[in-house]
């Protein structure tokens, strides 16, 4: 009779994480930031077709780093999900905190009792009525929900690139202001990053029902230009 080979369950989830984190940090990292009027989120991504930052709801964002089939499909699956909601009851019943808890239910489970954990790290972002109602969730690979305040930081080497919003953030700045230091965050001193590596949206509270936007690459071009500009007279 063969003897089944044994590996501790502590060994098992230690395994499952190091593939999901060395999967995740391949990817690029992700910036959002609260400012005046709402919620921006600036990615690096070259791609100018596979979005990383999306729509879900009227006033949910939704952002996604790591393997980009396995977020998309969690994308999709938001979007049918706050659709159903919405329609059974009503548009103010679908929340944030509601589909971030149903993401870390899955990702928990996939990452217990599947053989491969999703490669993900995925951030949910509701505007509210004011800038004390905006929230933002951070759903890890395992799970694991965090409620982050005023800006969050997602994907390869967020530690370092958190470090730097840390610095630069202020409560209340405008949005050319967000940009540029999320931006900024994201290149770090060795490297910068141009207008068709970034992809930038906001959720804005002065506009209409929806209020998800995003920005063109013109848009952007005109923001850091203007930084550029202001440096060189300086």
């Amino acid at each position: 009779m063969t003897i089944p080979y044994y590996v501790s369950p502590e060994q098992v989830m230690k395994d499952r994480a190091e593939y999901a984190q060395k999967g995740i940090a391949r990817g690029r990292a992700l910036v959002a930031a609260t400012y005046k009027e709402g919620i921006v989120i600036v990615a690096e991504n070259r791609s100018r077709s596979l979005r990383k930052i999306s729509e879900i709801y009227d006033r949910i964002a939704f952002a996604g780093v790591g393997r980009y089939n396995e977020f998309d499909q969690l994308r999709v699956a938001g979007v049918r999900h706050a659709d159903t909601k919405g329609f059974s009851f009503s548009r103010g019943d679908v929340e944030a905190r509601s589909l971030a808890n149903l993401y870390a239910q899955y990702l928990g489970q996939v990452f217990t009792h599947e053989m491969k954990p999703l490669e993900v790290e995925i951030l949910v972002a509701e505007l509210g009525v004011d800038p004390e109602h905006d929230q933002m969730f951070h759903i890890a690979y395992e799970g694991t929900i965090t409620d982050e305040n005023a800006y969050a930081v997602i994907g390869g080497d967020a530690e370092t690139i958190r470090s730097r919003i840390v610095r630069t953030f202020r409560r209340g700045w405008s949005l050319p202001d967000a940009v540029r230091a999320c931006a900024a965050a994201l290149s770090g001193s060795d490297k910068t990053l141009g207008t068709d590596e970034l992809e930038v949206a906001v959720l804005a509270r002065n506009g209409p029902r929806r209020a998800f936007e995003r920005l063109s690459q013109a848009e952007v071009e005109q923001i850091l230009k203007a930084k550029r500009a202001a440096r060189a007279k300086g």
